[in-house]
């Protein structure tokens, strides 16, 4: 039978071609070309780190920075310094973002759920802090949120002008002012009919006592300040001689003659 096979048979003393052979060399540079440019870089190297180089002055300023310090290091220093700081803040505000804002998903989500008519606090506390209860769960069940959270919030901020207030910050007694407000304005339209005047009353009374600390310091009095400079009296005497007049010409006698030196 005829073998198919139409690879070449290996006889002895003849040369084969290996394929590849025929292939053209890999482009690209070569090792003549490669040696100058080395030795470029291996030069500009050198003279970058010699004095008065790029690189020796760069690594002067660092070593000199601590000793100079901020006022005198080098412009340089302080941008990479101050970029540092910048981004080590970024980094640090996004880490505490994150972690504040879990915190505070728990601590709204931690109270119980706010519901109409049901009577969780007790005593006197009861008549203003139910008509509020009641006011936020008939009023918060399209919103985004829970009546909780609503309720929370509230609390939130009324604690926040309540201390903010007592160490006399403007903005905290501003908001005071306006949790007070609201406060007595949906225990007015929540609470019963026949007690709407007593518990609206008990109410203004609530935040007027607590404005004692919220608000201390405040007073409606106007202000005067009357500024006395007294720096006293200063006596500095002066003594005026007047000059001699000069005898007119004409009025000079005939037998008055200057000294002359013999």
């Amino acid at each position: 039978m005829t073998d198919h096979n139409d690879r070449t048979p290996n006889i002895p003393g003849q040369r084969q071609e290996h394929p590849a052979a025929n292939f053209p060399p890999p482009s690209g540079p070569s090792l003549e070309e490669k040696e100058p440019r080395l030795a470029a870089l291996r030069e500009w190297w050198n003279d970058a780190w010699d004095d008065g180089g790029f690189l020796h002055d760069r690594w002067e300023d660092l070593r000199q920075a601590p000793e100079l310090g901020w006022h005198s290091m080098a412009n340089w220093v302080k941008a990479a310094i101050g970029l540092a700081g910048i981004c080590a803040v970024i980094i640090l505000l996004d880490t505490a973002t994150d972690v504040l804002a879990d915190s505070i998903r728990h601590l709204l989500t931690a109270v119980p759920h706010v519901q109409v008519g049901a009577d969780t606090s007790t005593g006197v506390f009861a008549v203003v802090d139910q008509p509020i209860r009641s006011y936020i769960a008939a009023h918060s069940a399209s919103l985004p949120i829970s009546a909780s959270t609503v309720y929370t919030l509230w609390q939130a901020v009324g604690l926040f002008g309540l201390v903010g207030g007592f160490f006399r910050s403007s903005g905290a007694r501003l908001t005071w002012t306006a949790f007070g407000a609201s406060s007595i304005a949906m225990v007015y339209s929540a609470a019963p009919a026949d007690g709407r005047t007593i518990a609206t009353g008990l109410a203004v009374l609530a935040w007027t006592a607590a404005s004692a600390f919220a608000l201390r310091g405040l007073t409606l009095r106007p202000t005067f300040f009357t500024h006395i400079h007294n720096a006293g009296h200063q006596i500095e005497p002066h003594i005026h001689l007047p000059a001699p007049a000069a005898p007119p010409a004409e009025e000079t006698p005939d037998n008055v003659h200057p000294l002359q030196k013999r």
